[in-house]
């Protein structure tokens, strides 16, 4: 699948132009996981978020302590997962593993704030999206607690 055509699906990305697409396509680098392999874990440092090319990822949640991370949810194709890694510089909030192999395009923190640096409109666009998401999981939080 080509980049910006993923992007297009994005709904962090929704309010880019084709243009301001293709710099994030430019700054995204493709990245393959085995079925299995971890992603992310959850406490660990980010600085990089993940959007889903091909495959399934399985979010989970530990409550702390010795217990295995709870799936809280499952992502697919055109999802993004880490994102709160271009907001703030805190532990991961998840273990993120792959259920399949995974085609994920990656966009590094530090490349996207040059980017939003550039662009100012891409950065607003896509923080208030953030933002949003944000708030709907929040908001939402108790449905993933059953």
């Amino acid at each position: 699948m080509d980049t910006i055509e993923l992007l297009k699906g994005v709904e962090v990305f929704d309010g880019l132009s084709d243009s301001e697409l293709g710099q994030l396509a430019a700054i995204c680098r493709e990245a393959r996981y085995a079925k299995g392999q971890t992603l992310t874990i959850q406490g660990d440092e980010g600085d990089e978020f993940y959007i889903i090319q091909k495959g399934l990822v399985e979010v989970g949640v530990s409550e702390g302590g010795s217990h295995p991370p709870r799936t809280v949810i499952n992502l697919g194709v055109g999802q993004v997962v880490g994102e709160m890694a271009l907001v703030d510089r805190g532990p991961r909030s998840a273990t993120v593993r792959c259920v399949t192999d995974v085609v994920a395009n990656v966009i590094g923190r530090e490349a996207f704030e040059r980017l939003c640096q550039a662009n100012q409109h891409l950065g607003m666009v896509v923080y208030r999206n953030l933002a949003a998401d944000l708030s709907f999981k929040m908001r939402h939080s108790h449905l993933a607690r059953r």
